[in-house]
């Protein structure tokens, strides 16, 4: 690192695709950047793992073409390694699969009359009633989910789901939730467009639009791991550099409260150094952020970084003696140990042996609970559910590999909101640094929208360093 280089390099905290993305932009404008990894691969949530001959994903992660100029940098920069996929997601439902996201006939479909009457009126009601009298402000997600569906598909669909997937009933989960996280069923989205014809029209921003049913998304024959490298590799192409494995111990402040270093550490040998810079783009979790400010921050900040929690998450990566698993890209149930199974050779995942395949298994957890460590209880119920679902049998499981992460989804619980704010609020008082990303912003962006978060961090930090 050159030494006329500290007065005008920026610090990059977490080489995810977020991080990796605002270095690269950096970089090609001509602006000195170190990008910090602890893991020694980059990627972040969407990075692969090679084990043995194959790799696995963490995660079902492929970019989506929402946003073109995001979309077309990753198509340059993976050439001839990318795959254009389209997107064939389902939901294990009443019995039957369906497209997912839900469809309006799949709705019908798996639905018996009564209750698919029931819970269309419950639905018309609710809209009515809010368009009568208006809609409060709802003290928590269930009340949320009841405003925009109504108290019978609530119960029907939502309640057990949103429970067993989070081990949080929806009356602890604050309202945000539902407007950050929780997709719409365009089944439903369907209804409430007739009853908008005649005047039911909900309120804009209560929730998540359902992703496309039909759409283009990057991959490659080594999974999720290609993209990362290749942005990485982009990276040190424009200048930047890419240090891994190493570990964020201190952000230090200057006396006029400026991010002036970074103190890491290299968990390899234990040794620690602290680099320079002229300002820290972090895509850390935000709690960690805020307690590795030096000078630490009030008490009253810490506190309330410490009420700001992550849901862990497992993935089993298991090489299956079967040529083809499911059919589809990816498969949602509501009913097992795991919530979601992936199948990346269906997308063009190469694996090895050829008349193999690759799952990928995945489920929220507790860092270091029994789905953590992979017990063989949970072992067992993972193979007995796949078998009872008819994708593979345990004798058909010739490896199976637990890829875990601590701060997969935030946890956005009841009463959340002011310890966020005031963690948010102490972070954006040091002028030079920003936090991104899923965990840096403690948000849930897809894939292309944590990529433009780290550019407009980037492009922020140039105006504000005037470096133009």
């Amino acid at each position: 690192m050159a030494d006329q280089d500290k007065e005008r390099r920026v610090l990059v905290l977490g080489g995810g695709v977020c991080g990796l993305m605002a270095a690269l932009t950096l970089a090609r404008k001509g602006v000195p950047v170190t990008v910090f990894e602890q893991a020694d691969q980059p990627g972040g949530l969407a990075r692969g793992n090679r084990r043995g001959e194959n790799f696995y994903d963490l995660g079902v992660h492929m970019l989506h073409a929402f946003d073109v100029e995001v979309y077309d940098t990753i198509k340059d920069l993976m050439g001839e390694e990318r795959i254009e996929v389209e997107l064939d997601a389902k939901i294990r439902w009443g019995g039957s699969y369906y497209r997912y996201p839900l469809q309006f006939a799949d709705m019908l479909r798996g639905m018996n009359p009564f209750t698919l009457m029931h819970c269309s009126a419950g639905l018309f009601l609710t809209q009515m009633l809010g368009k009568i009298f208006g809609v409060k402000e709802p003290v928590d997600a269930r009340e949320a989910l009841i405003q925009l569906y109504g108290k019978p598909l609530y119960r029907f669909f939502f309640e057990e789901f949103t429970e067993r997937y989070w081990g949080i009933h929806p009356r602890d989960l604050s309202a945000t939730f539902i407007k950050s996280k929780m997709p719409r069923l365009s089944a439903v989205d369907i209804i409430k467009r007739q009853l908008a014809k005649i005047g039911l029209k909900e309120k804009a921003g209560r929730s998540v639009e359902s992703a496309l049913l039909q759409e283009t998304l990057h991959y490659s024959r080594n999974g999720a791991e290609a993209m990362p490298r290749r942005l990485l590799e982009a990276v040190e192409a424009a200048g930047g550099e890419v240090r891994l494995g190493r570990t964020v111990e201190a952000v230090h402040l200057n006396d006029s409260g400026r991010a002036r270093a970074v103190t890491v550490r290299c968990p390899a040998d234990g040794t620690e150094e602290t680099v320079e810079g002229v300002a820290v783009i972090s895509t850390l979790p935000m709690p960690y952020l805020a307690k590795s400010l030096q000078p630490e921050a009030p008490e009253d900040v810490m506190r309330a970084a410490g009420n700001l929690r992550f849901k862990a998450i497992a993935v089993y990566g298991l090489l299956v003696k079967k040529e083809k698993a499911i059919d589809a890209l990816y498969i949602y149930y509501r009913r097992h140990v795991f919530h979601r199974v992936g199948e990346p050779k269906n997308a063009g995942l190469k694996v090895t042996p050829s008349d193999h395949t690759v799952l990928i298994v995945e489920m929220t957890c507790e860092e270091g609970d029994a789905k953590w460590r992979g017990d063989e209880s949970i072992l067992e119920r993972v193979y007995a559910d796949l078998e009872s679902e008819g994708i593979c049998t345990r004798d058909e499981v010739v490896e199976t590999h637990i890829l875990t992460c601590p701060t997969g989804y935030p946890i956005f619980d009841l009463g959340f909101e002011p310890s966020l704010e005031l963690v948010q609020n102490h972070i954006a008082s040091v002028p030079n640094l920003r936090s991104v990303g899923r965990q840096g912003g403690f948000c849930y962006p897809n894939m292309h929208q944590a990529m433009r978060m780290g550019i407009d961090a980037s492009e922020e930090i140039r105006v504000e360093l005037d470096m133009d």
